[in-house]
């Protein structure tokens, strides 16, 4: 990008963003991005490499409602891709959408009450926009910046209507989650550069079992004897910084505001000699290039809820008063004293690191939680042989069904390879055959360079110069675009989506790609090596492939498609790992599958039944919203193909399969637990689809007057008093 060299540690995050929203199966990719690592200089980069290769595609960046972060965020990119379309949500309202565009858009724009983005008027509303842009053959894709601020049903229904082909959410604070595409900025990649400080001190100097008169005044003294420690060593090094305290109030605390301004004034501190500055939403004063490293102001007072996004790198110190409030603590504030004022460390422990300042426990405990290891309960669990082999059809909706089909188009390349190159099992064999038809191997990228001297760039010099041969090891971040390219290159030449041709590669030649009749087995670095060596090759032969057998491949508009369901051989549970008297239920399917597991009251005990039970042989937990996990399509009143997720699959002793799924039951006072509108839509596909396959299956959900469980294979009621209930002791 002009004006910024990406460090390492970006352009791998940039190549893994590529990689997932062009081959992902996840539609959600979550980045988890410390503040100070430049996300969106990140992002912007993200954006210019896949419109290259994408460009009928537009990009939707939401930021939340404060501090103008649209704005912001804009005009990075107007200033370091001049080139490319920015928009906001005026110009999308007044011109509309166009291929290529990116579109910042204030969340309150369109969400908050009373606004016009969303209403019928003279000019067209933002859903028409979009409509127009679809109708257009454009796609969608999603930024949500500060994702962890906007996770509201408005704002999700904005999103779903944009039907984006990925959703990309980005925050310091983000979580994982198995739905999603989960992408970590390591905090040390970025302290290594020098772009944030090496470490976080937390009340340093602070005395034991002291006591205060005013615990204000002490933080505050401090924090000052802090800054001003800060700003002698910035000036013995001649670094022309002045290093700012930031003092944080909870929200509903004017006469905090009043205290503290009384005593930075008895210190000599004030708005009038420009030392003291405040933001407030309806107060601001001596804010005006506060930002800059030589700026005024020394101490900035802010509520709790600073502008997100703003940044002030010269700010060091951070006290946060209590106010015996309980106050939603925003944990990202400590972002904003983490930043390095010049991009750069010291080697001088003062300067390097930055410090807080708090007796609030909580807030402190939070902190330590958010710099400390951000991992979940979550543990990784591995099927047991016995089950890899079991199978059940799975029904996926086929909506962007674009006339290849995966297996089909995949049995005419391979069966293309075999009969022009006489290949077999014998992968080295298979090797010296296509090395001897002129195939590239090795785990290194040939490169033809110029070698000589030019004079006048514009001239035929180039075209006439003296060229060398050069050889260099594959990096898979680095290389993450040249392979993008080639396998792009070698995809639209043949017309068949990305992700489906990188697929077929991987089957035939990538060692780690589940199949096992492949010509050859090479290294993931040797197989980046292979395609961008022989992208003309490749591109050749795939092209004769398909069209010699195009007459075979018949278009099929069928809206679900079925295909083979297997057990995943690994999956991420989460747990709660300090349950007391926690116990393995060997009948589950993964190893060492603990009862611990954060599930429903219904989920935990129908796996308690599940493993206390001498009918079950063993269960399994289905998960959701993966192509991995078996799932049945079902349409609902208005003819909307949803995908349901039943919750377990399990098989008795006498070797029927059966689908369950678990539901909220009734309380102790009669009244339903069950939250699911859609129960009886889910209620009668499962019985079809059960009756299709000459399945075992039925509805489970819990009983709170006798603590038992009841499970209903016949019409559907919501009470359980009804004769189809039946205690699940008498049906399985």
């Amino acid at each position: 990008m002009q004006g910024i060299e990406l460090k390492e540690f970006q352009i791998e995050c940039v190549n893994k963003l590529l990689d997932v929203t062009t081959v992902g199966l996840k539609k959600e990719v979550l980045v988890q991005a410390p503040t100070g690592s430049g996300k969106t200089i990140i992002l912007l980069d993200y954006i210019k490499e896949y419109l290259e290769e994408n460009k009928d595609t537009i990009f939707v960046w939401l930021t939340p409602g404060k501090g103008d972060l649209e704005e912001q965020s804009r005009e990075k990119m107007t200033k370091y891709l001049p080139n490319m379309i920015s928009k906001n949500i005026t110009d999308v309202l007044l011109g509309g959408f166009e291929a290529g565009d990116t579109a910042f858009i204030n969340w309150e724009t369109i969400t908050k009450k009373g606004n016009t983005a969303l209403k019928d008027a003279e000019r067209k509303n933002l859903f028409e926009r979009i409509d127009e842009a679809y109708n257009r053959g454009y796609n969608f894709i999603v930024i949500v910046d500060e994702e962890h601020l906007n996770k509201t049903v408005k704002a999700e229904a904005v999103i779903e209507y944009l039907r984006p082909n990925y959703i990309i959410r980005v925050s310091a604070t983000t979580k994982k989650n198995k739905e999603a595409e989960f992408i970590q900025i390591d905090e040390l990649d970025v302290i290594n550069e020098g772009l944030i400080t090496r470490a976080l001190y937390i009340n340093e100097n602070v005395g034991n079992n002291i006591e205060l008169k005013n615990e204000h005044e002490y933080l505050i003294d401090l924090a000052l004897d802090k800054q001003k420690a800060i700003r002698k060593e910035y000036k013995r090094i001649n670094v022309s910084v002045n290093p700012m305290i930031i003092i944080q109030v909870p929200n509903n605390s004017n006469d905090l505001i009043d205290q503290i301004e009384n005593i930075l004034e008895s210190k000599g501190y004030s708005y009038k000699n420009k030392t003291v500055a405040i933001w407030l939403a309806d107060r601001k004063e001596n804010i005006e290039g506060i930002s800059e490293n030589d700026a005024e102001p020394i101490i900035l007072i802010m509520k709790q809820a600073i502008s997100t996004g703003w940044d002030c790198p010269r700010a060091k110190i951070l006290v946060k008063l209590r106010d015996n409030m309980n106050e939603d603590f925003e944990t990202q504030t400590i972002g904003r004293i983490r930043r390095m004022p010049q991009a750069h460390h010291y080697d001088n422990i003062l300067l390097d690191n930055c410090y807080l300042y708090t007796f609030d426990e909580k807030y402190e405990e939070t902190i330590k939680q958010e710099l400390g290891n951000n991992a979940q309960d979550v543990k990784i669990v591995f099927l047991k042989d016995e089950y890899k082999n079991f199978t059940l059809i799975k029904q996926i909706k086929n909506n962007d069904f674009d006339g290849f089909d995966d297996r089909e188009t995949f049995k005419i390349i391979q069966n293309y390879f075999i009969n022009k190159y006489k290949l077999t099992s014998n992968k080295t064999n298979n090797r010296t055959i296509l090395e001897a038809e002129g195939y590239i191997f090795g785990d290194k990228i040939e490169n033809t360079i110029i070698q000589d001297k030019i004079i006048k760039i514009d001239s035929d010099e180039i075209s006439n110069a003296n060229t060398i041969k050069v050889k260099s090891i594959v990096n898979t971040s680095k290389n993450g675009i040249d392979l993008r390219h080639s396998i792009g290159v070698i995809s639209s030449k043949i017309g068949m989506r990305y992700d489906k041709t990188r697929v077929v590669l991987e089957r035939m030649f990538l060692r780690r790609k589940l199949f096992t009749k492949k010509f050859i087995n090479l290294s993931l670095v040797e197989f980046y090596a292979f395609v961008i060596n022989n992208e003309d090759k490749l591109k050749y032969d795939f092209l004769e492939a398909v069209s010699q057998e195009s007459r075979q491949v018949a278009l099929k508009t069928e809206s679900i498609k079925e295909l083979v369901f297997k057990i995943p051989e690994m999956d991420i549970i989460k747990y709660d790992p300090n349950m007391k008297d926690t116990k393995i239920y060997e009948k589950n399917v993964y190893k060492d599958y603990p009862n611990s597991t954060k599930k429903s009251r219904c989920e935990r005990m129908f796996e308690k039944y599940c493993n206390d039970s001498n009918k079950v042989k063993w269960f399994y937990k289905n998960g959701e919203h993966s192509i991995d996990y078996f799932s049945i399509i079902y349409v609902d009143a208005v003819g909307k193909k949803w995908s349901f997720y039943p919750d377990y699959i399990l098989q008795d002793i006498n070797g029927n399969t059966w689908i369950v799924e678990t539901k909220g039951g009734e309380n102790a006072e009669g009244e339903s637990k069950n939250i699911d509108i859609k129960v009886e839509n889910k209620f009668l596909v499962l019985k079809n689809y059960a009756e299709k396959y000459n399945l075992k299956w039925g509805f489970v959900r819990d009983y709170d007057k006798n603590d038992s469980l009841y499970i209903c294979n016949t019409t559907y009621t919501e009470d359980m008093n009804n004769d189809n209930w039946m205690n699940i002791e008498q049906i399985l």
